[in-house]
C-alpha cells in the first residue's frame, strides 16, 4: 500500500498535531470523533483559528488523515488555509493547537488570529 503524496494536500496535518488529536480522542472514548479546523472572522488581525472535535464530515468537507485519526475542514475556511500546516506545540505558554500558514499577511502575537 503506498503513502499518499503530502505534498499534494491542500494542508498538512503535522506527526505531533496527529498524535496529540489520537490521544485526546482515546481519553474520550470516542473513536468517531475527528479534529475539525475553522477560520471565523474575528481576533485582533481579522480573522481567527478555531479547533473543535466533531463527530461530522458534511458534505463539501476536505478530509486528511493521519496516524489513524481525520482533521476536518470546511470549504469556506479550507481557502484560507490552503498550503498551511495543523500543528501542535507545548510550552512555557501553554501548549495548543495551531497553523503555520504561509497565507497570512499579518498574526497577532498568539498567533490565533491572522489577515490575508
Amino acid at each position: 500500500m503506498s503513502q499518499p503524496d503530502t505534498a499534494a494536500l491542500p494542508i498538512q496535518f503535522s506527526d505531533t498535531a496527529a498524535q496529540k488529536v489520537k490521544t485526546l480522542i482515546e481519553e474520550e472514548e470516542n473513536p468517531n470523533l475527528k479534529l475539525r479546523v475553522y477560520v471565523t472572522g474575528g481576533g485582533c488581525s481579522g480573522f481567527q483559528y478555531g479547533f473543535t472535535f466533531d463527530e461530522a464530515v458534511n458534505e463539501g468537507d476536505t478530509t486528511i488523515e493521519k496516524e489513524s485519526v481525520t482533521l476536518v475542514i470546511d470549504p469556506m475556511s479550507l481557502q484560507y488555509l490552503i498550503g498551511g500546516i495543523v500543528d501542535y506545540t507545548e510550552g512555557l505558554e501553554g501548549s495548543r493547537f495551531f497553523v503555520n500558514n504561509p497565507n497570512a499577511t499579518t498574526t497577532c502575537g498568539c498567533g490565533a488570529s491572522f489577515s490575508v
